[in-house]
C-alpha cells in the first residue's frame, strides 16, 4: 500500500464528510464509518509522522497542551457595535445613513451569543486563531480553533486572508456537556455563551475538542482587497471557500424590511439551535463605509438591535421577608424554579411594600419574571387571568419576622425597618457585612461561620470579633474546626486591624453610607474619633455627601452605643486613620486610573486597592484627565474612548510591571 497516497485519500474523504455533516446537514456516511476512517488516519500519522501536515483532520481531536496563551495584536482593531433597543432608534439610524449617503440596502444577520474570534490564512493554510480580547490585543487560540470542525484548516485561496466570526456552543452541545458534567459530579455550566468562552480558552486542546464548538463567519477583513464590493458578496465568497455562514442572513431593501425581519426572529429565537441576543444590521455597500464613518468605538454603518430582557412565566409559591443589616425589611418571592437566560431562578425580590401593592402581587399568582439588566430576577407583572378565585390580597407584615418588634416606616421612604438594636437578623447581617471583602476583608469569617459563631454565643457585636483570640481554646475543639483553621482565622482578624479608616467606616454599616462615600468622608478627617464632634454643615460641603447622608452620619456618630463601640475598637488596636498605610509611589501618586474588561492577574477590587495604596485614584469613566486605562479581555467603550483621547492604555502585564518597579 502506498502510505502517502492512502493518507491523502483519507484526509480528502474526512474533509468532505465533515463538510456534509456540519455545513450541509446531509451526511453521506454514518458516524461509525467516519470514526473508522479518522482512527485509520490517526494510526497512520502516528506510525509515519513525517506525513502529518498542519491541515490534517486529526487535529480536530486536539492534544496540544500549552502553559499559557500568547498575546496577539490585531492588525485592524476588532471594534464593538453600538446598540439600539427599539424601532424608533433603528429608524433614527436609517435617517442618519440616508442623510449621509442616500438610500441604502441593509444586510441583517442573527447576533450569535458567543465569543468573537479572528482567523488568519496564508498560502491557503490556517496560521492563526485569536480571541477579540480588548479589541486591540487578543490571545492566540490556534490549537483550540483547529478542533472546531466547521473551521477549514485549508482553503483554496493563496492570498492572505482574515475572517472574523462568532465561536459558540449549540443548545444541543450545551446539554450534552452538562450531562457529562453531571456524570462526573462537576458544577454545571450556566449558559452556552460562558461555556463556549471557557472552552475556547482551555490550555489543553483536547478539552476544547470535547465541547463540540461551532463558528459562524460574519465578516471578511479588507474585502475590497479581494475584489468584493458588498457585505453580501463577502459572505458568499467566504462560504465558497468553505467557511460556515449563517443561512438566515438576509438582504433588506429598506429599514421597514429590517424591522419585519427583527419581529420574525424575536418570535423564533427560542426555536433556533443556538442562542442569539439580537440582530446585526449592516449597510451592504462596502464602498461607502469610509464616507459614513466611525466613532471612536464603533462603525457608523452598522448597529446591533438587542432583544429586550427575556420574560418567563412562573408561579409564586410563597412570599418571605428578609431583614437586612440596617433593619430594612425586604419581601422576596419564592418561585417554581424556571430557566431564565441560561440560569435557574427560584427567588425574586419584591423590593418594598409599594412595589408589590402597585403590581398587586399575591401568593400563588402566576407572574412574568425577567432579569433586570440581564442579571437580577424581578417580577414584571401578574397574569390576572390565571389567578385563583380565592386569592387573598397580600399585605406587608407589621412585625419583624425574626424578633417580632413592631416595624416602622418613615415619611417619604418606601421601606419598613426593624428598630430593635438586638434583633438577631440585624446583628448577624451586620457582622457578615463588617467581615466582607469590600469592608474589613476578614478571610475565613464568611456567612456560615458568622452565623454559627453567633448562634454559639461567640459573636454578638463587632467588638467580639477582635475578642475571639481570648476564646481560642473553645474554638479549636468545635466540630469542623481545628488548631490550623482557627489560628489562620485569628491571624486574619489581627491583620484586619491595619485596614484604612474608610474600610472600617464602610464596615460599620452606617445607613446610606456606601463604599465610595466612606472613602470620600474618611479622606476629609484625620481620625475617626474626631467624627464624634461632627456637624451637618461641614459634611454637606464634601463631594458625594448630600443632606440625607450627612444627617445619617451625624446620627450615627452622636449615638452613645456607637461612640462606645468605636472607642473600644480603637483600644483594641484598630486603625482609626485614613491613608496611614498609603505608600506614595511616583508612577501612581495623584494619577487617575480606569479599569476595564476582565482582569485575570488581579481581581478588580485588588487592582483598585493596589492603586490607592500607592497614592493613585480609580475612576469609573475615561476623560482627558485620565492618566492610565488598564484594559483586560473583552474591554469595551472605555478602551475605545481612551484610544480616541490619547490616554495611555496598559495591558494587565504592563500594569503589573508598573506596580513592580
Amino acid at each position: 500500500m502506498n502510505i502517502l497516497k492512502r493518507i491523502e485519500e483519507l484526509k480528502e474523504l474526512l474533509v468532505k464528510y465533515n463538510y456534509e455533516y456540519h455545513h450541509e446537514d446531509k451526511p453521506s456516511v454514518s458516524d461509525q464509518e467516519f470514526d473508522a476512517l479518522q482512527n485509520e488516519l490517526i494510526k497512520l500519522e502516528d506510525k509515519y509522522p513525517e506525513f502529518k501536515t498542519s491541515d490534517s483532520p486529526t487535529l480536530r481531536v486536539g492534544g496540544a497542551v500549552l502553559d499559557k496563551f500568547t498575546k496577539v495584536t490585531h492588525d485592524i482593531p476588532m471594534m464593538s457595535l453600538s446598540n439600539v433597543f427599539n424601532e424608533d432608534d433603528l429608524r433614527l439610524f436609517d435617517e442618519k445613513i440616508i442623510k449621509e449617503v442616500g438610500k441604502v440596502e441593509y444586510n441583517v444577520e442573527l447576533k450569535i451569543d458567543g465569543l468573537a474570534g479572528s482567523l488568519k490564512y496564508k498560502n491557503g493554510s490556517l496560521i492563526l486563531g485569536a480571541t477579540r480580547g480588548n479589541g486591540i490585543v487578543g490571545e492566540d487560540i490556534t490549537n483550540n480553533v483547529k478542533t472546531i470542525k466547521t473551521i477549514p484548516l485549508k482553503i483554496n485561496y493563496k492570498e492572505s486572508l482574515e475572517v472574523r466570526g462568532e465561536i459558540f456552543m449549540s443548545k444541543k452541545s450545551f446539554e450534552k456537556a452538562n450531562k457529562e458534567r453531571v456524570r462526573l459530579g462537576l458544577e454545571l455550566f450556566k449558559n452556552p455563551r460562558n461555556s463556549a468562552a471557557g472552552s475556547v480558552r482551555q490550555l489543553d486542546s483536547k478539552v476544547a475538542s470535547s465541547r463540540s464548538l461551532d463558528m459562524f463567519i460574519y465578516s471578511l477583513i479588507t474585502p475590497q482587497d479581494h475584489g468584493l464590493n458588498t457585505h453580501t458578496e463577502s459572505l458568499e465568497f467566504a462560504k465558497e471557500l468553505g467557511f460556515k455562514i449563517n443561512p438566515l442572513s438576509k438582504l433588506c431593501k429598506s429599514i421597514e424590511e429590517v424591522i419585519e425581519y427583527i419581529k420574525e426572529y424575536t418570535k423564533k429565537r427560542n426555536d433556533l439551535k443556538y442562542e442569539i441576543d439580537g440582530i446585526v444590521v449592516k449597510v451592504n455597500d462596502i464602498s461607502i463605509y469610509d464616507k459614513i464613518g466611525y466613532t471612536a468605538k464603533s462603525p457608523k454603518w452598522a448597529i446591533a438591535f438587542k432583544f429586550p430582557a427575556e420574560e418567563v412565566i412562573t408561579r409564586i409559591t410563597s412570599i418571605d421577608f428578609q431583614v437586612g443589616r440596617t433593619g430594612q425589611i425586604t419581601p422576596v418571592a419564592n418561585l417554581d424554579p424556571v430557566l431564565v437566560q441560561g440560569s435557574t431562578v427560584s427567588r425574586a425580590t419584591l423590593h418594598n411594600e409599594d412595589y408589590f401593592v402597585d403590581k398587586d402581587i399575591r401568593e400563588n399568582d402566576f407572574v412574568v419574571i425577567r432579569k433586570a439588566g440581564d442579571i437580577i430576577p424581578e417580577v414584571v407583572r401578574v397574569i390576572p387571568d390565571r389567578r385563583q378565585k380565592d386569592s387573598i390580597k397580600f399585605e406587608m407584615i407589621k412585625q419583624c419576622p425574626v424578633c417580632s418588634s413592631i416595624l416602622s416606616r418613615k415619611a417619604g421612604e418606601s421601606g419598613y425597618f426593624c428598630a430593635n438594636p438586638d434583633c438577631d437578623a440585624k446583628k448577624t447581617e451586620g457582622l457578615i457585612h463588617f467581615a466582607s471583602r469590600k469592608a474589613m476583608n476578614i478571610e475565613g469569617l464568611g456567612i456560615k461561620i458568622v452565623e454559627q459563631f453567633y448562634n454559639d454565643g461567640f459573636l454578638n457585636s463587632i467588638k467580639d470579633i477582635y475578642l475571639l483570640k481570648n476564646r481560642r481554646d473553645e474554638l479549636i475543639v468545635k466540630e469542623g474546626f481545628g488548631v490550623k483553621s482557627i489560628d489562620k482565622l485569628l491571624k486574619n482578624i489581627e491583620l484586619s486591624k491595619d485596614k484604612n479608616m474608610d474600610k472600617l467606616m464602610f464596615g460599620l454599616g452606617i445607613r446610606h453610607v456606601g463604599e465610595k462615600v466612606s472613602k470620600v468622608v474618611a479622606s476629609n478627617f484625620t481620625n475617626m474619633l474626631d467624627m464624634f464632634k461632627l456637624n451637618k454643615d461641614c459634611l454637606v460641603d464634601i463631594d458625594e455627601v448630600g443632606e440625607v447622608i450627612a444627617q445619617s452620619l451625624v446620627n450615627y456618630f452622636r449615638n452613645d452605643d456607637n461612640i462606645k463601640l468605636i472607642t473600644d475598637l480603637a483600644e483594641l488596636g484598630l486603625n482609626m486613620e485614613y491613608g496611614s498605610n498609603v505608600v506614595l509611589k511616583e508612577e501612581f501618586s495623584n494619577k487617575t486610573f480606569v479599569l476595564t474588561g476582565k482582569l485575570e492577574i488581579y481581581k478588580r477590587d485588588v487592582a483598585k486597592s493596589l492603586i490607592e495604596s500607592m497614592g493613585g485614584k480609580v475612576s469609573s469613566s475615561v476623560s482627558k484627565k485620565t492618566n492610565y486605562v488598564v484594559a483586560g479581555t473583552d474591554a469595551g467603550n472605555k478602551l475605545t474612548k481612551a484610544i480616541s483621547l490619547g490616554v495611555k492604555v496598559l495591558t494587565e502585564k504592563e500594569f503589573k510591571d508598573l506596580l513592580d518597579r
